[in-house]
């Protein structure tokens, strides 16, 4: 008969993984990037769960937004609008990852292939499950417009895989790059499609250099030119004042991100105006590095953030889907609100702050089935092997957590 676990010993089991992972994590490593990265993907999770609405109307599903409805919630895209902190992060890992490999005699190619491998392994399962869920619900009659919103909604997220999959590739060419030349780009874009009546496809043209600002941020990192605090002010200050002169007086949304029905969207594709605030977050991501050091040193609070970075791009591709499984299953009681209604209140903000614990225990179902296309598969060879691996084993959960993504 098996002994039930009681929750001291669930507790205790927990802390001693914690414990496992902060001993397997080399002393060299820089905890607050790990931290940082947690930080943005958790910030993009949590503002698309907070500002996407799937409305029940009639027998299909819109998109909505409660932003539609209540401009005046535009601070929250503030706070969890955080992409720029990814490229950041991305851009300073990539070219110290870079640089190192190069110093080990590494080809380009062998290590272009190592860093894209990681973030394209868990794609397949996804674009696999939407085909099939596609053709299934359009073979038993589903509208097209339905279907075309829920795939739209759950491949969403592979934009900026690809975006950052592109700047990966041209690190050997952004090493040495000033943020200051693409934010240029996008300073003189902004002006021919704004001011001067330029065609609105120009705006594409930020996709790229707008993302490369934050990117090359992060190449400034690995060279040590914003080590100090001054530079996180600097970006802090300078990057939020601009922004808000931009809001009042140059006519751009004061949300950070798209809103159905907005003539202009600050996002797609990107403005000068979130390509500021970016730089804003990111000389406050460049501030709290020293407090993140000291706080990721607590084995829970490391072990939290390593066990986020290990699964960092499944958290990202699934986060959608959980939403869409949370809707379609809560349609059988019904329209349920804060889930199905339209965001047009304060009722339907409290409602779905309360579905967040359901998004989050859907988006652990996800995370258990396809992890594994992230991590790659566990090994299993005997109890006494296994023990060995978990605290020595390069392969072990405790030192791929401790090395994250």
């Amino acid at each position: 008969m098996r002994e039930t676990k009681t929750p001291h010993r669930v507790w205790a089991g927990i802390r001693q993984g914690a414990d496992r992972v902060d001993a397997a994590t080399p002393a060299e490593r820089d905890r607050a990037v790990d931290a940082l990265r947690a930080l943005a993907i958790l910030g993009v999770v949590l503002g698309h769960w907070l500002v996407t609405a799937l409305v029940a109307d009639g027998g299909r599903l819109r998109t909505a937004s409660p932003l539609q409805h209540m401009p005046w919630l535009a601070p929250i895209s503030w706070a969890f609008q955080t992409l720029a902190v990814f490229f950041l992060v991305g851009g300073h890992v990539a070219t110290r990852g870079y640089t190192s490999a190069r110093a080990r005699g590494t080809t380009y190619r062998g290590w272009l292939a190592a860093r894209l491998s990681r973030l394209f392994r868990p794609v397949a399962a996804v674009l696999t499950l939407w085909t099939v869920t596609a053709t299934t619900l359009l073979l038993t009659g589903a509208e097209f417009a339905t279907v075309r919103t829920l795939v739209k909604l759950a491949l969403s997220p592979l934009w900026f895989l690809l975006v950052f999959a592109v700047l990966t590739a041209a690190t050997p060419l952004l090493l040495r790059l000033n943020p200051l030349w693409p934010l240029a780009v996008v300073l003189h874009v902004d002006l021919l499609r704004f001011g001067l009546g330029g065609p609105s496809w120009l705006g594409w043209v930020n996709v790229a250099a707008g993302w490369l600002v934050p990117y090359t941020l992060g190449a400034a990192w690995t060279r040590g030119e914003l080590d100090g605090r001054r530079a996180g002010v600097l970006l802090l200050t300078g990057g939020a004042v601009t922004t808000a002169l931009l809001v009042a007086f140059a006519g751009y949304p004061a949300s950070m991100v798209g809103v159905p029905g907005a003539g202009v969207s600050n996002l797609n594709p990107p403005t000068l105006a979130v390509v500021t605030f970016g730089l804003a977050q990111c000389g406050l991501a460049l501030l709290l590095r020293d407090r993140l050091r000291r706080t990721t040193r607590r084995p829970l609070v490391w072990g939290a953030v390593a066990l986020v970075n290990l699964s960092a791009m499944t958290i990202f591709l699934w986060h959608q889907t959980a939403l869409m499984a949370t809707t379609a299953t809560g349609l059988l009681a019904g329209h349920l609100p804060g889930l199905h209604t339209v965001p047009d209140g304060l009722d339907w903000v409290a409602a779905r702050l309360a579905w967040l614990p359901v998004l989050t225990l859907a988006l652990a179902v996800c995370w258990a089935a396809f992890r594994s296309h992230e991590q790659g598969p566990r090994r299993t060879s005997g109890r006494r092997s296994r023990v060995v691996r978990v605290h020595r084993g390069p392969h072990s959960r405790a030192a791929k957590a401790a090395r994250g993504a």
